[in-house]
């Protein structure tokens, strides 16, 4: 339901222009690369508030040389897809916590609210127009990229008095194309990704793009990707840009699925919320947000302890973690049989929901 205290474009004064010209899709492609003849944006300003939302054929955007974005990094984004189920119905995955989250962000960034409900509606619109790029196959969707960007002209740090909210869209396949079962991770605790007060905990772009040179350093240890590492006991927080979990058991001797708890410097994942609410109602074993060091995860190695440990997020939803570079040792993570591997059952049942195999309210329909 809209929010009428926020002052906001509506759905209902969206603005259609079709692409005369409409693209080849390819069946495989590499991830984010294959884009759709259509895009969303929404201008806004101090002075007149927000503008109608168009929907428009997919084109480039004209920045201003001292857009804030561009200079100081007032920018963010959200990322989640659209699935075709066997039914040949369209579905979006939990769309209204990529919402909240978004909210959020803009808030942190100090850019402008936005009804969040409104939105929603403008993306499921522009899903449904370039519908067809919705790829059908189970090992395919439609990747939904919507970008929140200040867009002030001129020089100097302060709150921007103008911004645009877009939408693109492209076809993606598997995001890691490595071929390997499992990821291998390379820690080492003189890189940071996030820090308590800071934006760790919120989508924005400048968490991302100071990750490169860890990454590849990573690459240059033979590892694919960074498990980030925090503190002088050097807590574990994410594996690249995923969430991790850690499926043991525990010092008590209990069978545990554990992540690190959101402090303030994990970002919340829509995937990570749906793997803790969905192993709960199993009521199976231990689920806890709780804090994991290296110290702990070696001894639980050593002691056999651990069963396996894997990311999780939007782009990968799950992948197993089968190799750790940490001061010198290459550890061994084991995976165990597919059938019976934790990781493995997760993404099956988020996998059909997704899809529509298994009916749930965490779908909505496009």
């Amino acid at each position: 339901m809209a929010d009428a205290s926020v002052p906001s474009f509506k759905a209902a004064d969206l603005v259609i222009e079709l692409s005369s010209t409409p693209k080849n899709k390819q069946d495989e492609v590499t991830f984010g690369n294959n884009f759709t003849d259509h895009m969303l944006t929404v201008d806004w300003s101090a002075s007149e508030g927000w503008q109608a939302p168009l929907i428009k054929p997919f084109g480039n955007l004209s920045l201003h040389p001292a857009c804030s974005s561009l200079h100081y990094g007032i920018q963010l984004f959200e990322g989640l897809k659209a699935f075709r189920g066997d039914d040949n119905q369209l579905r979006l995955f939990r769309p209204m916590l990529n919402m909240s989250r978004m909210s959020n962000t803009a808030k942190r960034a100090c850019l402008p609210a936005f009804d969040q409900s409104e939105f929603l509606e403008c993306i499921r619109r522009l899903v449904e127009i370039d519908q067809d790029w919705v790829p059908h196959s189970d090992s395919g969707s439609l990747y939904i990229r919507p970008t929140f960007l200040g867009t002030e002209q001129s020089l100097g740090i302060k709150k921007p008095a103008h911004a645009l909210l877009y939408v693109i869209l492209c076809r993606v396949g598997s995001y890691f194309n490595s071929g390997a079962e499992s990821l291998s991770l390379w820690a080492d605790p003189k890189y940071t990704r996030a820090w308590k007060g800071g934006t760790g905990n919120y989508k924005m772009g400048g968490n991302y793009g100071c990750s490169l040179f860890a990454q590849y350093e990573a690459e240059d240890h033979g590892c694919q990707q960074v498990l980030w590492l925090y503190g002088e006991d050097h807590q574990i927080t994410e594996a690249g840009t995923m969430n991790i979990f850690l499926h043991w058991i525990n010092e008590d001797g209990e069978e545990e699925l554990a992540t690190p708890p959101l402090d303030g410097i994990i970002l919340p994942g829509v995937t990570r919320q749906s793997i803790l609410e969905l192993t709960r109602k199993w009521g199976e074993f231990k689920v806890t947000e709780r804090y994991l060091t290296m110290s702990q995860l070696c001894s639980a190695l050593k002691q056999l302890r651990v069963k396996g440990v894997f990311g999780s997020g939007t782009a990968c939803l799950i992948c197993p973690i089968g190799h750790i570079v940490y001061q010198g040792e290459n550890l061994h993570v084991p995976c165990q049989d597919k059938k019976s591997q934790l990781a493995s059952r997760i993404a099956k049942e988020l996998t059909d929901i997704k899809y529509g195999r298994t009916a749930s309210d965490w779908t909505f329909l496009v």
